[in-house]
């Protein structure tokens, strides 16, 4: 099971980037897929995610209004479109996908398999 992340890059302020998540080994219809970030000195942290069977999206409030997770079923890929990017955007952003529930989706630690990151670099 691998979790493939891509997409990221050096993009000035007010850009747009759009990653992606490719899946391969199993679907995760039932599973919450998510995007993480980490920036350097910083703890990871939850940035959206895209409900079971892509149900429902949720972000955390710095991003709301500006990034969009989408999932494509048949695809077994999740995308993270990011527009009006920031400064403090910048960091190594990591798809996450688990069988979390909603009230712990923002918790790393309930996220199984994870990609191996992929960098976002917005500069001012």
């Amino acid at each position: 099971v691998q979790l493939q992340a891509s997409g990221g890059g050096l993009v000035q302020a007010g850009g747009s980037l759009r990653l992606s998540c490719a899946a391969s080994g199993r679907t995760f219809s039932s599973h919450y897929m998510s995007w993480f970030r980490q920036a350097p000195g910083k703890e990871r942290e939850f940035v959206a995610a895209s409900g079971r069977n892509g149900a429902g999206t949720y972000y955390t409030d710095s991003v709301k209004g500006r990034f969009t997770i989408s999932r494509d079923k048949a695809k077994n890929t999740v995308y993270l479109q990011m527009n009006g990017l920031k400064p403090e955007d910048t960091a190594v952003y990591y798809c996450a996908a688990g069988p979390v529930i909603l009230s712990t989706i923002a918790s790393a630690a309930g996220y199984h398999y994870w990609g191996q990151g992929t960098q976002v670099t917005v500069s001012s």
